[in-house]
């Protein structure tokens, strides 16, 4: 995991005082852990240049990219001549860590990542409601998004800040970070994998280790300086009671961008996975549902 990706060994850093290089390479940890320094380029220091090379504010909410009709790898490419926005290993910064991460596994499997995820894990599962583009005989199941404010909720508009171009886009860009459509049993079929320490009905897919490693804090005081949560590989993780509601210690999870969360809880057995599709989302419902899960729970 210290291995350095060669398209940004020669990254820089947007600061207040100028563009300056990076003080060392990004390596695969970094973007595991979302210390890399990258953002979704929506940053004011650095949204102009991300937008002119169709990222960030050009990219619907910064992480979009199913209406691009390239290889997610050739908008890495891109990614990698824009400035971060803090150097390697100082900060925790969300941004397009997974997807350089997919671009990653693309090229180390020699095959796309959309096949490489059914091959290896959506196949194995038996997840087969999940995809990057819907297929057309069952674009009629795809939800309807919508978008809350603090006044009412409508209908999102199309494209990529509403609807997207998960049925009728370009269905070249398999992104890492973003874009994967699923239902809600095929998501808990994937958290159950991850419960059971990486197999599901006899197939494994992860060592107990590794999710082990996954599962916990690998981030230090980055995260969440107060030392209540951390940020393991891919996941937010309660590292105190009452940190996460009342998610026991060890609980794992995470959200996607259209208002769904997911937490896996080791101490109870538990798997939640909420899906609501509401993009922006101000609704508090998605906060709410997780403690009557436990509420309701009785030793």
């Amino acid at each position: 995991m210290s291995r350095y990706i060669p398209e940004f060994a020669h990254t820089t850093v947007a600061t207040s005082q100028g563009i300056q290089p990076a003080s060392r390479q990004i390596t695969i940890r970094d973007l595991l852990t979302h210390t890399a320094g990258i953002s979704y380029g929506t940053d004011s220091l650095v949204a102009p240049l991300y937008s002119a090379k169709g990222l960030g504010p050009a990219a619907g909410w910064g992480w979009y990219t199913a209406d691009k009709d390239e290889p997610i790898c050739t908008t890495i490419e891109r990614l990698a001549t824009v400035p971060f926005v803090a150097q390697p290993g100082e900060r925790w910064v969300y941004g397009y860590n997974i997807d350089i991460l997919g671009c990653v596994a693309e090229r180390a499997s020699g095959m796309p990542l959309d096949a490489l995820i059914r091959t290896r894990i959506t196949g194995p599962l038996k997840m087969r409601d999940t995809y990057f583009f819907v297929p057309p005989t069952a674009a009629a199941r795809l939800v309807t998004v919508y978008a809350s404010d603090s006044a009412r909720i409508r209908r999102a508009p199309d494209g990529p800040r509403g609807q997207g171009n998960y049925v009728t886009g370009p269905r070249k860009s398999f992104a890492g970070g973003a874009g994967l459509v699923s239902t809600a049993p095929d998501y808990g079929r994937f958290l159950q994998m991850l419960l059971n320490g990486g197999e599901l009905d006899g197939v494994r897919i992860l060592a107990p280790h590794t999710v082990d490693l996954m599962t916990h804090n690998q981030s230090g005081m980055l995260f969440d300086t107060s030392g209540a949560n951390g940020f393991g590989f891919g996941f937010g993780i309660a590292q105190r009671y009452g940190a996460n509601g009342m998610a026991s210690v060890g609980t794992f999870g995470w959200g996607g961008a259209y208002g769904s969360i997911y937490d896996v809880d080791p101490v109870e057995h538990l798997v939640i996975v909420f899906m609501i599709n509401q993009l922006p989302n101000t609704s508090d419902i998605a906060g709410k549902f997780p403690t009557l899960v436990y509420q309701a729970l009785v030793r």
